[in-house]
């Protein structure tokens, strides 16, 4: 039964990305245990918060159907949640409760504490989506004195009960997953306003090919948050760096600081100090 599974995978593969015989050629040799397939799923999807089933097939080799299923077994020990045509992780769309859940806390926490040193009273500033940037919302002392915009209902109300933060929500089409506004009207409303500092987060962030996602509809949001801010922060753990999908938010040169857990003399960021970019 297992060789007869096996070889349906091989034959799927084939049909629907021919060019990659070289994984044909390992997952012959090699076939890959459902545990570890659940594995890897499992890190893709904390690392980015959101990933396509596609995606995650053409990745470890085989069928759409595969995937799905695997997706189905973590969704149904509370490993992840799966949503149409892909899966979130749970600190994602449940940051309101403890961080428990939250991916690499520790690492998000200590580029949290960083970007603070960067703020000041009186800034005005346009806060992301994401976890990474829900933890810079949750760490905001309230005796900070600031104005902040933001596309995310989760940091709308972490920042709703700190009396000196004003806090402007930017409307559109709710994403039931992320709990961000998108679309035309959120890309209108970020058109008529000029921020300090825009601290935004990405899927996917490369030194050659810059900021990336796959969802179309963030990356229009993205944009225009980019050319409403008069600095781009960009907060990223460092095992998003040298990563990318295929939809680009902007060129890294775009960019005027990015703030990871690592020191910022680290090997692993030399690719990015040739384009003139503040490394915290």
């Amino acid at each position: 039964m297992c060789n007869i599974l096996l070889y349906n995978e091989i034959i799927h593969f084939l049909c629907f990305y021919p060019c990659k015989k070289s994984k044909i050629v390992s997952l012959l040799k090699h076939p890959m245990l459902k545990e570890e397939r659940q594995r890897i799923i499992l890190r893709d999807v904390e690392v980015h918060n959101r990933v396509l089933l596609t995606d995650l097939a053409e990745q470890l080799g085989v069928s759409v159907d595969t995937v799905r299923r695997d997706v189905k077994e973590l969704d149904a020990v509370q490993k992840l949640r799966k949503v149409h045509g892909g899966a979130v992780s749970l600190g994602f769309i449940a940051p309101a409760a403890a961080n428990a859940n939250t991916y690499a806390i520790a690492e998000k926490i200590v580029i949290a504490k960083k970007a603070m040193g960067i703020l000041k009273n009186g800034s005005v500033i346009f806060l992301d989506g994401g976890t990474t940037c829900q933890e810079l919302a949750r760490l905001l002392p309230e005796s900070l004195q600031l104005t902040c915009f933001t596309i995310s209902l989760p940091v709308a109300l972490l920042l709703q009960n700190k009396p000196g933060i004003r806090v402007i929500l930017i409307g559109g089409e709710v994403s039931a997953e992320a709990r961000i506004t998108t679309g035309v009207t959120a890309v209108k409303a970020l058109a008529d306003i000029h921020v300090d500092y825009g601290f935004i987060g990405t899927g996917y962030v490369d030194a050659l090919h810059g900021l990336t996602e796959f969802d179309w509809d963030v990356v229009q949001v993205k944009k225009a948050v980019v050319e409403a801010s008069r600095k781009v922060v960009l907060l990223c753990i460092s095992e998003k760096l040298n990563s990318q999908h295929r939809y680009r938010t902007c060129d890294i040169s775009a960019i005027n600081s990015i703030i990871t857990e690592l020191d910022p003399e680290s090997s692993r960021l030399n690719s990015f100090r040739s384009h003139q970019i503040h490394i915290l």
